[in-house]
């Protein structure tokens, strides 16, 4: 995968927006104004939100991802080298669903309907 097939997925989720908050090349897919997927600046791996710090150290201790940089447990970072294409958007999914939900019901009913 590249930055290029992860940038494609997030682009599908309805109300998903780009930015490059730090600049220098950094892609940040925001819903709502939260942040639920980061590319770095290296550009081989995707930092996604799990739902919880213990699902984070899961993933962490089956070498199925690794400590994301910079933010809190709950996040993990996913090296797109010779990882499943579809894991990689299940964990985009998952984290595009925990962030939206997270958001306040009177922003959510303002974000386009889930297909």
């Amino acid at each position: 995968m590249t930055r290029d097939d992860i940038n494609a997925i997030c682009e599908t989720f309805p109300g998903a927006e780009l930015s490059d908050p730090w600049g220098g090349g950094h892609d940040a897919w925001k819903i709502g104004g939260k942040m639920f997927a980061s590319i770095g600046v290296l550009g081989d791996g995707v930092s996604v939100k799990t739902p919880d710090v213990e699902t984070a150290t899961l993933l962490i201790e089956l070498g199925r991802a690794e400590k994301a940089p910079y933010f809190h447990r709950s996040w993990v970072r996913v090296q797109w080298i010779g990882a499943d294409p579809a894991e990689i958007t299940d964990r985009l999914t998952q984290s595009y669903d925990i962030v939206r939900s997270g958001l306040t019901k009177k922003l959510q009913a303002t974000l386009p309907a889930r297909t």
